[in-house]
């Protein structure tokens, strides 16, 4: 192949070329080594999708269902261009018995449209929306190897990992945001045989920059002086975007501002001191020269008193996980949630905030039984002692690593008093148990 990324070039025998790749599979699959006529783009995606424990005779699971998918297509950023994805690709689908796919960064897709026929069939293998077509899932397959790799790829036949896909071919490209350059997804179009031509890739390929410009012009840089924006989830000093500038806060001003964004009527003076201290002994004074220090570094205008209020209104990650949470949407919210509420803190308030917020995402995240979801809480620093979460990763995905994990954490439940060893984080004690502090709602 000149071309490592196209699957079939022109004047190649497409039947020859799948019992090639079919002998191949199973020489892979049996012996863990890949003949040298299959792709190293494939040979790779091949290896990341064994060592995910993926195997031949899977299947893609639905995650995303109902409420759950449409409130999270809904702000999804690719959303706002489907209509130019229909546009360029929906009557090419639909004429040739093809499918229209985009997915997000995940490999969850979140369309799937096109020619009724292929539909049905794509529909027996859950190619579907709401499925997670990631490598880790379901192992090779154009739009997930696309973001794993970030480059448009084709997939042929019996390229694909998962037998069942392997009468496909599909073509990708990933989709950036314009002004961070991250992976938002991947546009992909899904057929028969036809598809394993260069064209297909090229075609994908220019969907995708034209999807990435169109993004840059719904979203110019000067529509960010307007945008107020906090982030205060994984980190002890919460960032906050406000006029186009990036202003990282003290961990007492993080504070504040986390607790005056949940309450966009404000809070008095007395109501602050209650949330913010444990110690009754501070004084108005001491709490009044912060909100001094806090306003001249926001700057004119942004915090207003009697009541203590953002004169703006202000969305935090806080919000958006709660928000989603609310709404059923798992998956969303976990992908938002990069870590405990400001983890340092001991206001009584944010305290009680951040046990609230993490629980509830703990509990969604056992009710639903996503081996991908809790393994991602599992390995994260704050849930590696979660005795529960890695019971409920065991119960849905038993590997040798998540069991002998699960088995050392028992022992470390059940060692003698004294044995000193890293408390689970649903034993982990609120550092706000014991303040007798109201904090105002």
């Amino acid at each position: 192949m000149t071309d490592p990324w196209v699957a079939l070039e022109p004047g190649t025998d497409p039947d020859e070329r799948v019992r090639i790749l079919r002998r191949a599979h199973e020489a892979f699959t049996e012996a863990g080594t890949v003949p040298r006529p299959v792709r190293s783009v494939v040979a790779d995606s091949w290896r990341r999708s064994a060592r995910a424990g993926v195997v031949p005779d899977g299947t893609a699971s639905v995650e995303l269902t109902d409420g759950d998918l449409g409130s999270y297509r809904a702000e999804h950023p690719l959303a706002r261009v489907m209509p130019l994805f229909r546009e360029l690709m929906g009557t090419f689908a639909t004429d040739g018995e093809h499918l229209l796919a985009v997915c997000d960064a995940q490999g969850r897709l979140l369309w799937v449209e096109g020619h009724p026929v292929p539909r049905r069939r794509a529909g027996r293998m859950n190619f579907v929306p709401g499925a997670r077509w990631s490598e880790t899932a379901v192992g090779t397959n154009a739009p997930g190897t696309a973001v794993a790799v970030d480059r448009p790829v084709q997939v042929f036949a019996a390229e694909h990992f998962i037998r069942r896909v392997q009468p496909w071919t599909c073509a990708a490209a990933p989709v950036h945001d314009p002004r961070t350059g991250r992976v938002l997804g991947a546009v992909d179009i899904t057929g028969g045989d036809g598809l394993a031509h260069p064209h297909s890739l090229g075609f994908v390929q220019a969907v995708a920059r034209a999807a990435e410009s169109q993004l840059a012009l719904l979203a110019p840089p000067k529509a960010m002086a307007d945008t107020v924006e906090l982030t205060a989830l994984g980190r002890d000093e919460a960032q906050l975007l406000a006029g186009g500038r990036k202003i990282r806060l003290s961990r007492r001003h993080s504070e504040i501002l986390v607790l005056l964004a949940r309450h966009p009527e404000g809070l008095t003076g007395d109501e602050l001191l209650c949330a913010l201290y444990e110690d009754e002994s501070v004084t108005p004074v001491t709490l009044r020269a912060e909100l001094a220090r806090l306003r001249r570094v926001l700057g004119p205008g942004l915090l207003g008193s009697r009541p203590y209020r953002l004169t703006a209104p202000v969305e935090s990650d806080v919000a958006v996980v709660e928000r989603r949470l609310g709404t059923g949407a798992v998956t969303a919210a976990a992908a938002v949630y990069a870590g405990p509420l400001l983890p340092g803190s001991g206001a009584p308030a944010v305290v009680r905030l951040r046990h609230r917020l993490a629980e509830g995402l703990r509990t969604a995240l056992i009710a639903r039984r996503d081996p991908d979801l809790l393994a991602d809480w599992a390995r994260a620093p704050w849930g590696e002692d979660d005795l529960d979460v890695w019971r409920a990763l065991a119960a849905v995905r038993p590997t040798a690593a998540v069991r002998a994990r699960l088995a050392a954490l028992e022992a470390e439940l059940s060692a003698p008093p004294g044995w000193a060893h890293p408390a689970p984080h649903r034993r982990t004690r609120p550092a706000h148990q014991g303040t007798t502090r109201p904090t105002p709602r």
